[in-house]
């Protein structure tokens, strides 16, 4: 099993979107079973894959002890891709794990999962907080969605300090470039100074996947932003194999 967190210390960069595409990737071109946890209040995952939260058992309740994941784990339309959902009540989450004084609670329920999952994505918060620190311990490699502009490598250098500062073997991170438009100046500018980070081009077909409530890949497979997402996948599956 393998863990990989959607990160990004910014909001408005793609992440949720990004986070429900990967984890399509990894359910249906590498056939791997795969959960996508939803760790940002917003519930934007399960939004986007068509998925609304059970009501009769929230978000936060798997975070106390001896507390059972499967009761709030939903499956999804495609086979092989399973949510856990958020909802308001992990807004506060950060202080429950402060209160619960467990350092590594999500590192463990996520080794309790690895029994049933190969790919464990996390669609995280942009926060820097005891919840931020605790996915940091718990992944095994962190995607850093970007803005295509000056600032990209500035907003990198805040998340490569807080993934250090989760401790010694910290996950490798992969910055990604998204929202990118080479028609702007300052988006090829960016480009131009971070040519080995991958690309996700600005394009209708991602926009739409909230219209669509579906990933890119299953209702636009043969568009740029599909292929660009799955050689994302590539890389990842790659960069996790060097571990």
């Amino acid at each position: 099993m393998a863990s990989i967190a959607i990160y990004s210390v910014k909001g408005g960069v793609g992440k949720t979107t990004l986070a429900v595409n990967l984890a399509w990737c990894a359910s249906t071109l590498s056939r791997r079973k795969t959960l996508l946890w939803d760790l940002d209040a917003a519930n934007g995952s399960g939004f986007l894959l068509g998925v609304d939260p059970k009501r009769k058992h929230s978000a936060d309740s798997i975070f106390a002890d001896g507390s059972d994941t499967a009761k709030v784990i939903q499956s999804t339309a495609y086979p092989g891709l399973d949510l856990l959902p958020a909802d308001e009540s992990i807004r506060t989450l950060d202080r429950q794990l402060d209160r619960l004084g467990k350092k590594k609670r999500i590192a463990r329920l996520t080794e309790g999962l690895s029994k049933a999952y190969d790919r464990i994505i996390f669609d995280c918060p942009p926060v820097l907080n005891e919840l931020s620190a605790q996915i940091m311990r718990a992944a095994d490699v962190v995607i850093v969605p970007l803005p295509p502009s000056p600032l990209s490598a500035r907003a990198l250098d805040v998340v490569v300090e807080e993934v250090r500062g989760s401790g010694k073997g910290h996950p490798p991170i992969l910055p990604v470039l998204t929202m990118l438009d080479l028609r702007r100046s300052l988006h090829r500018e960016a480009r131009d100074a971070n040519p080995t980070w991958p690309i996700i081009p600005l394009a209708s077909a991602v926009e739409q996947c909230a219209v669509e409530r579906q990933p890119v890949g299953a209702f636009a497979p043969r568009s740029p932003a599909a292929r660009a997402i799955a050689q994302l996948w590539t890389a990842i599956e790659r960069k996790l194999a060097q571990k």
